[in-house]
């Protein structure tokens, strides 16, 4: 499993630094704690992850706490806390998904790929996880994958492995 120095410093780019001041001005005077999401997804965008010193960095470029920024980033499944692989394979976990297969899918792609929920191949390739629904619940099971979000459908183990081999191919 990759290991980050949780408290490395990191460097936002000029350029995410401009987009983190169009995306303020957006929003009225004295309401920028609203532009706080865009910028979590911005920075997850350039770094792959929110770490807590990225995390801490967004809470001084918005004049907030950093536990306002903590609070959100934990809350939301979208963004990602600890190190993903380049390509984030998310299986819709919910009732009608797992009635056709769903859960066979996710055992399926944990020996595919030989880890855990959660954690990233050793070639930094893959990673993966339950979500909840994916808003197709008529063409389960359903996978999304990361960073484009494409949608699978209908899916069978077959249908995973050739999904993972072209991933792999790229």
């Amino acid at each position: 499993m990759l290991k980050v120095e949780e408290q490395q410093p990191v460097e936002f780019s000029a350029a995410l630094i401009e987009k983190f001041d169009e995306i303020i001005s957006r929003y009225p005077q004295g309401k920028h704690k609203s532009a706080l999401l865009p910028m979590l997804h911005e920075t997850q965008a350039e770094l792959g992850w929110l770490s807590t010193s990225a995390m801490d960095k967004v809470a001084a470029h918005l004049d907030i706490l950093p536990i306002e920024v903590y609070e959100v980033a934990s809350f939301y499944s979208m963004y990602f806390l600890r190190p993903q692989g380049k390509y984030v394979l998310e299986v819709c976990r919910t009732g009608p998904c797992c009635l056709v297969g769903a859960e066979k899918i996710m055992n399926h792609i944990e020996q595919s790929l030989g880890v855990k929920e959660g954690e990233v191949t050793p070639d930094g390739l893959f990673s993966w996880r339950g979500v909840e629904c994916l808003a197709a619940c008529g063409y389960g099971p359903v996978l999304q994958i990361g960073p484009e979000y494409t949608f699978y459908e209908n899916l069978d183990a077959q249908k995973v492995d050739e999904l993972i081999q072209d991933l792999r191919k790229k």
